[in-house]
């Protein structure tokens, strides 16, 4: 095997591994899973907390309609709500609700949590983990702030 494709299997299980760790705090304190809390955050993160639906889309990676259907499961439970467009009825906006801002506030300090332990003690020094965020950001890979 090449190191290529074991850099990339090794890279793939991890993702696997932190994706668990983050459903599992996330589900279990909150109801909601790492890419609910993405979506959220996304959208949190957004002027006025609102998003075009097909905007969430492209910001997140996802399909139009794998926005709609992270955000049918949001909404029923009070988190986002779906708001016209006043000028034109063929868009829709997704929009944090007053509960949604507030948990999802809840849900950052869980996760920040949850990534402060994994990246914690001397196993991983504040040096190693800015080299592992550069290298994920020359594979695509964006953080909180989108970049």
């Amino acid at each position: 095997m090449s190191d290529a494709l074991d850099t990339a299997l090794r890279l793939v299980r991890a993702q696997t591994a932190l994706v668990r760790r983050f459903d599992a705090r996330l589900s279990g304190l909150h109801g909601v899973s790492l890419a609910d809390f993405t979506l959220l955050l996304r959208l949190g993160q957004a002027p006025g907390g609102r998003m075009r639906r097909v905007d969430l889309a492209e910001a997140l990676g996802l399909t139009a309609s794998g926005v709609t259907r992270g955000l049918a499961p949001l909404e029923r439970i009070g988190l986002v709500t779906r708001e016209p467009d006043a000028r034109d009825a063929r868009v829709a906006y997704a929009a944090l609700t007053a509960t949604g801002r507030r948990r999802l506030t809840e849900m950052l300090a869980t996760a920040e949590e949850t990534a402060a332990e994994i990246f914690a003690g001397p196993a991983w020094p504040a040096t190693d983990v800015a080299g592992l965020a550069a290298l994920l950001t020359r594979l695509g890979g964006t953080g909180l702030s989108g970049r």
